[in-house]
């Protein structure tokens, strides 16, 4: 599993890489009553991770991942119309599913569950703001594809729309072609990223937080590649939306001998008390991010 979200339901939706389901939170010490939701789903290839995320009418969009990394085939040939992208698979793309509210007896507890955004890479980055003048807008972070070029291509933060097309495998950072399709893709009409953010740095959780909590509505990612290791926010601006400079809330996390090891954040949350809690995979660690307290008269801390 993956995914982990609260519905607005209050059950726990889990996204496992074939299935979607659910359960109500158990009494203490009392088993939880898993329920499908979505099943079947494609778990085969280099992208078969779920994530999703809850619109605010209470949709559930779920990332299917692509296939391969840039819609090679067997022999390494690059084929266009890429086949992943075909009605047939539709790979590559963030679906909606359309739940029953309030929940039938007897029914299956999706009634319509389709493409909603395509031409994304790897959706495993997905969030949807809470509040402010942007609230209720969708975003996804893309890892992009494995160039071995250090600076090439860029990963992306997209507001995604529905029925948008955001280049996947065709079109890379400020709609440029990708290699290989260079004189076959037409980017003009790709939606653009919202942001370009450097590349290789593997975002692989946002994490939309209110502007009540203690980041003040920042969007949360979780860098987790090799010039990633560390955790950022980006403020909202004017209208709603996040941009401007990253803020670093961990970072320069690199193996320092004997005070730290390596770490690569990949998950993110926060508790009742509005404390960052993160997930890091090399260690198979969970920390916590309190405030420096040091020096701080005893009466402020």
């Amino acid at each position: 599993p993956l995914a982990l979200v609260r519905g607005p339901d209050a059950q726990i939706y889990t996204g496992e890489a074939g299935r979607i389901w659910r359960t109500p939170v158990p009494a203490a010490g009392q088993p939880i009553q898993a329920q499908k939701v979505l099943d079947q789903l494609p778990d085969d290839g280099a992208h078969p991770l779920k994530e999703i995320t809850f619109g605010p009418d209470g949709s559930l969009y779920v990332n299917i991942g692509s296939l391969t990394d840039r819609c090679q085939d067997a022999q390494g040939a690059l084929p266009h119309p890429c086949p992943e992208r075909g009605a047939m698979q539709f790979r590559g793309a963030v679906w909606r599913a359309v739940l029953r509210s309030p929940a039938l007896q007897g029914q299956a507890p999706v009634q319509q569950f389709a493409p909603f955004a395509l031409g994304l890479r790897n959706s495993v980055a997905l969030a949807t703001l809470p509040d402010g003048p942007a609230a209720g807008s969708l975003w996804q972070a893309e890892n992009n594809i494995d160039y071995r070029d250090k600076n090439e291509p860029p990963e992306e933060l997209n507001e995604l729309l529905e029925g948008a097309d955001y280049g996947w495998p065709y079109c890379i950072g400020a709609q440029r072609p990708a290699r290989g399709y260079e004189q076959r893709a037409r980017c003009a009409a790709t939606q653009a990223p919202h942001m370009r953010w450097p590349a290789h740095t593997a975002p692989l959780h946002l994490l939309a937080t209110t502007q009540a909590s203690p980041f003040q509505g920042q969007l949360l990612a979780a860098w987790h590649g090799p010039q990633g290791h560390r955790v950022v926010g980006f403020a909202r601006q004017k209208d709603g939306k996040p941009g401007g400079k990253p803020i670093e809330w961990l970072g320069h996390w690199t193996a320092d001998g004997k005070t730290r090891p390596l770490g690569r954040p990949t998950g993110l949350a926060l508790n009742h008390a509005g404390q960052l809690m993160v997930v890091e995979d090399y260690n198979r660690t969970l920390l916590m991010l309190l405030p420096d307290t040091a020096g701080a008269p005893a009466a402020q801390r």
